[in-house]
């Protein structure tokens, strides 16, 4: 293991030392932020891709491969179709509005009051993101160097803290494309044609899996409306994605460059599933199918290629724990920590106050960075806590925000009743159903599109002032006029 574990070591130096690097660009708050809004088409993709695909991408994708065979593919395939979804209606919209936050873009929509129950739920959602992925990558450092715990988390956490707070976005970005590279090579190029062909080749595969591997729903259809539903509505709507979107150049390089992402994830999503069929084949008596990726990265694999495809999978984690870091310090800074203060909230991106801004995220990067690895040492599985995160998500905000993009009539007590109705009914039915069952979503969704379509009906609409405002902005006018400077 020398040659893997120094294969190891040089790639958390290559990403320690990227970021740093990343600390020069990052002069304002825009840098900082949103990279200056400033990614082109290559950049935009590889870094959008990194962000989506994490640990539960890569190791879960191949446990389900694992479990159920090639419709295993189901749970990383929704998040490919939440993000072709993003970029084919929204992506453009959103990419106009030149805003931080999904919160932001609820007030200049709705009004100020709108941003307050959305920030804190999208907070909540952000911090419980980054604590699942500092967990994954904690237990790879756990395995490979046989270190405790809470020193793996210190360890893995160190580094992410490190190069966000260093650079921000653009260290961030950075970094994601080295981690792009890295989980293309490890797993697409590396270790999905070596388990194949460890496997016989796919015909092969095809004679010895168990009945029912072939088939694109032997998951279950409720399975994969589940995954469509808290997955590909996730990805329209996530703080954390919502601020890569921000990061493009132009509103056409955030549709394209996002639908290549998407096709990238589905590809990868097929690579997992069969990935999870080979070494279904080759050790089909496992003690727990959570076991699938590192046995066959540990058997399958050569001494330093085992090395590249590890370097991969904490790639995947890395890149969704920073860019959950940096969104939620971005919620807690905007949308929290600024009401507090009485701040206005819509400067524009480059301003003479944008040296504090950045000092004030670096220090919420800082805080909450510790506060994850505090959180990850106490829990062992926050798989529950995760669900409630996005059920919360989803059932409280899909319908508002997705609803001020595409109907005019849509207004600010139809969003807060959406929003009230819908995390209602979310955790009345976790409370009687259980935080892992299906239902708290559907009926959260059914709630929160009735009390939103209803009161919007039933009440004024929205002032024109707020409505001439909105459209500016989805125009692509820069902010900074009166009508920005508070809603």
């Amino acid at each position: 293991m020398t040659v893997d574990y120094l294969v190891m070591a040089g790639y958390l130096l290559g990403i320690v030392g990227v970021g740093w690097w990343g600390k020069k660009r990052a002069a304002s708050k825009s840098d900082f932020l949103v990279a200056g809004r400033r990614l082109g088409p290559l950049m935009y993709t590889g870094t959008m891709a990194a962000v989506v695909l994490g640990g539960a991408s890569t190791i879960g994708g191949v446990r389900l491969g694992y479990t159920y065979g090639v419709s295993g593919a189901a749970m990383v395939c929704s998040i490919g179709l939440g993000l072709l979804a993003l970029s084919a209606f929204f992506s453009a919209r959103i990419a106009r509005l030149r805003v931080y936050t999904v919160a932001e873009m609820l007030s200049l929509r709705y009004g100020d009051a709108a941003g307050i129950v959305s920030g804190i739920v999208m907070w909540i959602y952000t911090l419980m993101l980054v604590v699942t992925s500092t967990i994954a990558y904690a237990s790879v450092f756990d395995v490979l160097f046989d270190v405790p715990r809470w020193l793996a988390v210190v360890i893995g956490g160190t580094i992410v803290v490190g190069y966000s707070a260093l650079g921000g976005m653009w260290s961030i970005t950075l970094t994601d494309m080295v981690q792009f590279v890295v989980k293309s090579l490890g797993v697409l190029v590396l270790l999905l044609p070596i388990a194949v062909v460890k496997a016989g080749g796919f015909a092969a595969m095809a004679d010895r899996l168990p009945h029912g591997y072939l088939s694109p729903t032997s998951i279950g259809g409720q399975a994969i409306f589940t995954f469509v539903l808290i997955y590909t509505f996730g990805m329209l709507i996530g703080q954390d994605i919502w601020q890569r979107v921000f990061t493009a150049r132009s509103d056409k390089v955030a549709a394209w460059g996002g639908t290549v992402a998407g096709v990238y994830c589905l590809v990868y999503a097929l690579a997992g599933a069969f990935i999870g069929m080979a070494t279904k084949v080759l050790y089909p008596n496992l003690a727990s199918a959570d076991e699938a990726f590192a046995t066959i990265v540990k058997h399958a694999l050569p001494t330093g290629i085992k090395g590249l495809v590890l370097a991969a999978a904490l790639s995947a984690m890395m890149s969704t724990a920073s860019g959950a870091l940096i969104a939620s310090a971005t919620v807690a800074t905007n949308d929290i920590w600024a009401r507090l203060r009485h701040r206005g909230r819509h400067e524009a991106p480059v301003s003479p106050e944008d040296q504090d801004e950045v000092g004030s995220n670096r220090l919420a990067i800082a805080i909450l960075g510790v506060a994850s690895m505090v959180i990850a040492c106490l829990l062992g599985d926050v798989i529950e806590a995760l669900t409630v995160a996005y059920n919360l998500l989803v059932g409280g905000l899909l319908v508002p925000i997705l609803g001020g993009l595409i109907w005019r009539r849509g207004n600010l007590p139809g969003a807060m009743a959406s929003m009230i109705a819908g995390g209602a009914t979310v955790i009345t039915f976790m409370v009687a159903d259980g935080l892992l069952a299906n239902e708290p979503v559907y009926y959260g969704l059914l709630a929160s599109l009735i009390g939103y379509v209803a009161v919007s009906l039933a009440t004024k609409p929205t002032e024109e002032a707020v409505v001439a405002a909105w459209r500016r902005r989805l125009a692509g006018e820069p902010a900074g006029t009166p009508e920005f400077s508070a809603v």
